[in-house]
């Protein structure tokens, strides 16, 4: 059985899931292998939240290249999961992202 915190890896902070801090929709990187179900009840153990809904989806890996005097090389970042969680209306903000927001 795996702890909410080996689940929740950690936060992502871009543009757009700041704009979504608001309507309490936040974005976490979350282990590959966890579902929606259990990325729910780790959010909620964690943040003492109720949540609404989770949506997943899985984010590939960015080529990276690198000039060396060996000639270039070329590389792969690795794919994660990423979940958008969406609160219930009667819930209380993440205290975490209130903060930056």
């Amino acid at each position: 059985m795996k702890s909410a915190y080996d689940i929740i890896k950690r936060p992502l902070m871009t543009e757009k899931s700041y704009a979504g801090i608001q309507s309490k929709i936040y974005t976490f990187e979350v282990a590959k292998d966890a579902n929606k179900i259990e990325i729910k009840k780790a959010v909620e153990d964690i943040f003492k939240v109720k949540v609404d809904k989770v949506n997943t989806l899985i984010v590939k890996g960015h080529e990276k290249s690198q000039n060396t005097r060996a000639g270039r090389t070329v590389g792969r970042t690795s794919d994660y999961k990423k979940a958008i969680v969406t609160l219930k209306e009667d819930s209380k903000p993440i205290a975490f992202f209130e903060s930056l927001s």
